[in-house]
């Protein structure tokens, strides 16, 4: 490993010396302490005299410098650049260290709960507040919204082997990401006084103040003008479904200042997806399978959302905001295992009545499984684990999808 030497500028009489300690030994040291070491002053011992003069350092005088050229008498500053580079490595590693597990755990609860950043890699500068608003950068709402959507457009195709109507399934694909990105929008506007508050919410575009309110009305705006797209491509009776389904998403963020059941709304909002997909095949509702099929998306709703309202219950109370989470308290697990037997005692009904293959039943049982598994392993006190809880809620949503599916193929 190369040495670093101190040197007297003087062309008279060059004298060289070695530090101190070496590079290892300034690493070691650095680990040890937040503050990287630095260099003691040094004796020199002049040719003249045995008396050493002693230069600290950092000195005018003196300069640090690479390793020597016996051959050209010249200096390389590389190796300078190197030992701050180390340096710095050292002060981070060695603060980073003092933190301790505990904060190492909860940075990477934040991390995972926040989501991904690669909006801030790919999107143009003024984009990404409002992509964040919309929340693109985490598509696990949009697939809540949809899910029900698909499964009713699917239900409601012929029997026998025929493929479903690809061109409605895309269409209500894109609408249920123009819907929530403006449900989204709806909640934070509202709420942005409450989310400034609440820790996982407060670096929210509106309520961080990267947007002002007046912003976030104007893409709220533009956000409604997609949804009106969306439903114009519909006939007359979805458009109305359509409407009042606009007044439902206004209307939640609401509750949570009136009842302990917001959850239970977003419930009703989410599920009336899966009446519009119907009426836009059919033209009409078929009560006797989408009353079993909404009724069990509500209760669905009620699973999921309970445990992930668990991750702010703590900032709910300070705020004066309530939630399911906050109602049940310690009986959460018993009040969620009876929301999911009424929701697959639903969707078994549903099949029934929409006289389905046995495909269907199949994929309820293993759903039934999945949704066991959510609450049964549920840390509730971890917002890490009540988060990929309520994401793995996607997965519940392809299982009943491919059910329907094949029991609408192979009936």
């Amino acid at each position: 490993m190369a040495s670093y030497w101190l040197v007297s500028p003087s062309p008279a009489s060059p004298r060289f010396l070695k530090p101190s300690f070496s590079l290892s030994r300034t690493l070691s040291a650095g680990a040890g302490s937040s503050s990287s070491s630095s260099y003691n002053p040094v004796p020199i011992t002049s040719s003249s005299s045995n008396s050493p003069n002693t230069i600290p350092y950092p000195n005018a005088s003196l300069l640090l410098l690479g390793p020597f050229s016996q051959r050209r008498r010249r200096w390389s500053p590389s190796c300078v650049n190197f030992d701050l580079r180390r340096r710095a490595h050292v002060s981070r590693s060695s603060s980073s260290a003092s933190t301790g597990p505990e904060k190492d755990d909860e940075a990477a609860a934040k991390v995972a709960v926040e989501g991904s950043t690669w909006i801030d890699l790919y999107l143009p500068r003024q984009a990404r507040p409002y992509a964040k608003l919309a929340r693109v950068d985490k598509p696990i709402g949009t697939w809540l919204f949809a899910w029900p959507c698909m499964w009713s457009i699917i239900l409601a195709a012929t029997p026998g082997v025929h493929l479903p109507d690809i061109k409605m399934l895309t269409l209500f694909a894109f609408g249920a990401l123009f819907v929530r990105g403006a449900a989204c929008t709806i909640n934070d506007f509202l709420d942005r006084d409450i989310d400034a508050m609440v820790e996982r919410t407060k670096s929210r575009p509106l309520a961080s103040g990267v947007l002002t309110p007046f912003q976030g009305l104007c893409f709220l705006g533009f956000q409604l003008l997609l949804v009106l797209g969306f439903l114009l491509q519909l006939n007359n009776y979805s458009r109305v479904l359509g409407a009042a389904w606009l007044l439902l998403i206004f209307t939640y963020p609401l509750m949570k200042r009136m009842t302990y059941w917001p959850q239970a709304f977003l419930g009703l909002v989410i599920s009336w997806g899966g009446l519009l997909g119907w009426a836009a095949v059919k033209g009409t509702i078929d009560l006797a399978i989408m009353l079993p099929l909404y009724i069990s998306v509500v209760f669905w709703t009620l699973v999921y959302d309970t445990i992930y309202a668990h991750q702010d219950k703590e900032d709910d109370v300070k705020v004066g905001v309530k939630s399911t989470a906050l109602r049940f308290g310690d009986s959460t697990k018993k009040w969620i295992t009876g929301f999911g037997i009424i929701c697959i005692t639903s969707l078994a009904l549903a099949g029934y009545n929409a006289e389905i293959g046995w495909a269907y039943y199949a994929s309820v049982g293993v759903a039934s499984g999945h949704l066991a598994w959510q609450i049964l392993t549920a840390d509730l006190s971890s917002p890490l684990d009540c988060n990929k809880k309520f994401v793995s809620n996607k997965g519940f949503g392809a299982i009943i999808f491919i059910g329907i599916l094949l029991g609408r193929l192979f009936p």
